[in-house]
């Protein structure tokens, strides 16, 4: 993974790239390295399909096939982890708190899909270990 973005600008270039989010994401969920199914628990987890952007869990079970987003606040959101990632950094990086309408602005979003972006981060960030983002489901 190259160096993490220290500014709005490199925000947008570094995540622009759907590969550079899903290793930003994977190594902060699992940072020993070791996949971990999100629906049963099991470390026996198939190697990574990039195609499909997915592991596959060695146990027979629904939802065997996972992505990095099962289990995150990004969770059954049709919006690309590059909004995401950026809207998560705006929002860790602005001293003051950001609006729904400046983040509407900042990721050329709506505005409905910047509160409801805003809301589940603001949620997640409540939590008191961040939870959402470290695998703990």
């Amino acid at each position: 993974m190259s160096r993490e973005p220290k500014s709005l600008q490199e925000a947008i270039v570094y995540f622009s790239n759907p590969d550079n989010c899903i290793d930003y994401l994977a190594i902060r969920r699992w940072p020993n390295g070791k996949v971990v199914c999100p629906t049963c628990g099991s470390e026996s987890v198939s190697t990574f399909n990039s195609k499909r952007k997915t592991w596959k869990c060695a146990k027979h079970h629904s939802k065997r096939e996972f992505s990095v987003k099962v289990g995150s606040l990004c969770e059954d959101s049709a919006i690309g982890l590059d909004k995401w990632l950026t809207a998560l950094w705006l929002i860790t990086n602005c001293k003051n708190g950001i609006s729904s309408c400046e983040l509407a602005s900042d990721l050329r979003v709506t505005q409905k899909t910047a509160w409801f972006m805003l809301h589940r981060i603001r949620l997640a960030i409540q939590d008191e270990n961040f939870g959402k983002l470290s695998g703990h489901v």
